[in-house]
């Protein structure tokens, strides 16, 4: 089980959209969870692998720090620093981000300082046919999903980040697609019993994969852990994201 922590999968996904006029490769990361169990080489090697994919855009979606220890943040930001894209490098917060900073406005600087623009209840039009648009957390910030909305061009696509999947129930049928995290695919998940620790009830029915609640969202298993070292049955997951045309 040890092994499964650090040995990860890249899931490649598609979604048509309609209104986009041309196709984006994505490369979604989401619980890092730097500290005590995911360490600098770790990061590296989800950089380099994220690199590798040669993607038009790069999300981070959330817990890029672990909540639990106060670990020196520079290490991971040198290796995050890293990741380059044509459409840029973007981050919405999850809970364990409040939970290790309590005010985030320092760390947010820093991540704005190396490349990665935070996406706190607000959205931009990355191009004349895509608008991302970042929720704030939903267990420890303060979302706001009109924010976030405002400013997206009538009949221009969206693609918003959520951490956590519970914000899935809010988010209207016009949001094309939805990214989220926060569940860790279970993270332990034992035959016959499920997952050991359950994110909430309501993400219990939202472990991992497509959802329609009723906006459609995907919800990746995460690359990182909390609170033990372990992974049963859920290989953390690097998400690449293509989203083609609908009248492809």
């Amino acid at each position: 089980m040890v092994a499964n922590t650090y040995r990860f999968t890249v899931e490649r996904i598609r979604c048509r959209l309609r209104g986009l006029e041309t196709g984006v490769r994505i490369v979604f990361f989401c619980d890092l969870h730097y500290g005590p169990f995911i360490r600098k080489g770790s990061i590296a090697a989800w950089v380099e692998a994220a690199l590798a994919e040669r993607p038009d855009l790069v999300i981070v979606g959330g817990d890029l720090v672990d909540g639990w220890a106060g670990e020196d943040v520079e290490p991971l930001l040198h290796e995050l620093c890293r990741l380059r894209a044509p459409l840029g490098a973007f981050a919405t917060w999850g809970n364990h981000d409040y939970i290790r900073f309590g005010d985030l406005s320092g760390f947010g600087q820093r991540l704005e300082q190396i490349g990665i623009t935070v996406l706190e209840n607000r959205g931009t039009l990355i191009r004349d046919d895509l608008f991302l648009a970042g929720l704030d957390d939903v267990g420890e910030g303060e979302p706001d999903l009109t924010a976030a909305l405002t400013g997206r061009p009538a009949g221009v696509p969206c693609l918003l980040v959520a951490h956590n999947p519970e914000a899935l129930s809010s988010v209207p049928p016009d949001v094309e697609l939805t990214l989220c995290g926060h569940t860790h695919g279970g993270q332990i998940n034992v035959p016959g019993i499920g997952p050991l620790v359950k994110a909430s009830d309501y993400t219990q029915r939202l472990l991992r994969g497509w959802s329609r609640q009723p906006a459609l969202g995907y919800v990746s298993r995460g690359l990182g852990v909390s609170l033990v070292p372990l992974r049963l049955n859920c290989p953390p997951e690097l998400t690449v994201l293509e989203l083609i045309p609908a009248h492809r």
